[in-house]
């Protein structure tokens, strides 16, 4: 293969262990007919930012970080023309790195760099969260936000233990939300402690049995948490929970395609564990098989 290549990488990402495999994997592009170009993000927004100028001229791009590096390369395709968005490659480089473990791409960067000159294209779904796009999950709720709020230091020291310490810190301090909820004709309202709208089988790195996300049929897996009325209701969320287990009345697990929620309060969401905004309402929506993938 001949052509362009934008290499954008998270020299932060995961203990920054990408530094230790830089040159192989270029030199793995290399070999393989593409002329490189390296660019490593500096602030916030630099990966999406890059893209949405300088996509458009490259033939492909290959993504090395975590979820939030790929949520950003991904926002930037999508203001692409679709006949101008070149195929994704994705090294991942984050802590825990939900959506490579769902597509089971290799964990072993070099192998990862190598199965992207060598492998298949992948027509992967993309959602959309009030005009903002998303790669595999938008939630809200109970321990949503413990991805953007544990210290960067903190992943790279304690890797995923950093998440569950940060998510025990927030044990005591639960809160609840009112909300109506509207998809394929259906309704429900209640109050809930926990929402999310995933295009994912695993979340925080946790796979769960009743998910059955596949990532390019035009739907989405919807997982709702009642808020717990006793101890004995909360022990068993909890307990269900860590082994994947959503079955019971405390939970509400359908699929669809397209979903609003509508509350009397802003929710603060979260998008591919960033920040993604407090809002009251939300519409959440699939764009099928909107970018391509090589994996």
């Amino acid at each position: 293969m001949s052509g362009k290549l934008l290499f954008i990488l998270n020299p932060r990402a995961g203990k920054g262990k990408i530094k230790n495999k830089l040159m192989e994997i270029i030199d793995i592009f290399v070999k393989d007919g593409w002329t490189v170009t390296v660019h490593t993000t500096q602030t916030v927004k630099d990966a999406y930012e890059t893209v949405n100028k300088n996509g458009s001229k490259y033939d492909r791009i290959v993504v090395s970080g975590g979820d939030g590096t790929l949520n950003e390369v991904i926002r930037g395709l999508m203001t692409l023309g679709e006949s101008k968005r070149p195929a994704i490659g994705y090294i991942p480089a984050g802590t825990v790195n939900d959506f490579a473990s769902n597509l089971r791409i290799s964990k072993n960067m070099k192998k990862a760099a190598e199965n992207i000159v060598s492998g298949t294209e992948f027509k992967c779904d993309i959602g959309e969260f009030n005009n903002k796009n998303f790669v595999y999950i938008a939630a809200f709720g109970a321990f949503t936000n413990v991805s953007y709020e544990t210290p960067q230091q903190n992943k790279n020291i304690l890797g995923q233990s950093a998440y569950l310490l940060e998510g025990i810190k927030q044990l005591s301090s639960l809160k609840s939300y009112k909300l109506k909820v509207k998809y394929d004709g259906n309704e429900i309202e209640d109050e809930f402690i926990l929402g999310m709208v995933a295009n994912s089988n695993r979340i925080a790195g946790m796979k769960s049995r009743a998910l059955k996300a596949q990532l390019n049929d035009g739907l989405f897996e919807v997982m709702l948490i009642k808020q717990p009325k006793t101890v004995f209701e909360s022990n068993d969320i909890i307990s269900k929970l860590a082994i994947g287990d959503l079955s019971g009345n405390s939970f509400y697990v359908f699929r669809t395609e397209k979903i609003e929620f509508i509350s009397e309060e802003s929710i603060p969401w979260t998008l591919d564990g960033e920040f993604g905004g407090s809002v009251s309402g939300a519409e959440i929506s699939v764009k099928k098989e909107a970018v391509t993938l090589i994996f």
